[in-house]
């Protein structure tokens, strides 16, 4: 984990997406931008860079992010929110619905709403990595080392965003993301109900690579805002 210090009450939790860490030179600008705001514990999910164990692909991984609350709680901030990106949206989705810490506020960007995804080339590529051999090959040669297949297949974000109310929920999804369409951030909007926001961004990629500075300071501001006036609700 890579946690910073600041002078406000705010920690920013954040997750990166399948075969990336926190050394990359991208997922690194995000998250210095993110730091600009408040405190930042980044982290490596199991399986990806530093961090041991194998990558279940964003099932067990609810409990690294939970980790990464727990720490940020631990160095005295009052705020504490997560931020997910790609299968790590996924993540931050299933842990702020399942998991008994909850942040005081999520934002989902670049999520999946579902399991097992084929509608595009990109991800198509990404079950080649996940379920052929030389694509788990493949997957240690970018860096991931993963876990054997689900023996029992977790809840899907679609099927518990619901149970996130009342926590502040904001969905992102770029209208040019070549791994899930804006369909899978409408689907999950509407499947969370309560106030939960849905930003679908004009021009925006994929996850981490296509986070603009100003995006960033946006959904920064975002989770800012909703967990200072969750406790007034």
């Amino acid at each position: 984990m890579r946690p910073t210090r600041s002078v406000t009450d705010l920690a920013f939790v954040v997750g990166h997406g399948f075969t990336n860490h926190v050394r990359k030179p991208f997922v690194a600008r995000v998250l210095d931008r993110f730091a600009r705001h408040g405190g930042v514990v980044a982290l490596d999910f199991r399986g990806h860079g530093r961090s041991q164990g194998r990558s279940s692909v964003g099932s067990a991984e609810i409990h690294d992010l939970a980790a990464g609350v727990s720490l940020a709680r631990g160095l005295g901030y009052r705020r504490v929110v997560t931020v997910g990106f790609s299968m790590g949206a996924s993540i931050a989705l299933r842990h702020a619905a399942l998991h008994e810490e909850r942040p005081d506020a999520v934002a989902a960007v670049s999520s999946p709403s579902r399991w097992w995804v084929r509608e595009t080339v990109a991800m198509r590529r990404v079950h080649w990595l996940l379920e052929q051999p030389h694509g788990r090959l493949a997957a240690r040669a970018l860096g991931v080392r993963l876990g054997p297949p689900w023996r029992t297949v977790p809840e899907s974000p679609l099927e518990v965003v619901h149970r996130i109310t009342p926590t502040p929920l904001l969905i992102v999804h770029g209208e040019a993301d070549r791994y899930f369409g804006p369909a899978h951030a409408r689907a999950l909007h509407r499947a969370a109900g309560g106030d939960a926001e849905l930003w679908l961004e004009p021009r925006i990629g994929h996850a981490e690579s296509a986070m603009t500075p100003a995006l960033v300071d946006r959904i920064a501001t975002w989770l800012d805002h909703q967990s200072s006036s969750k406790g007034r609700r």
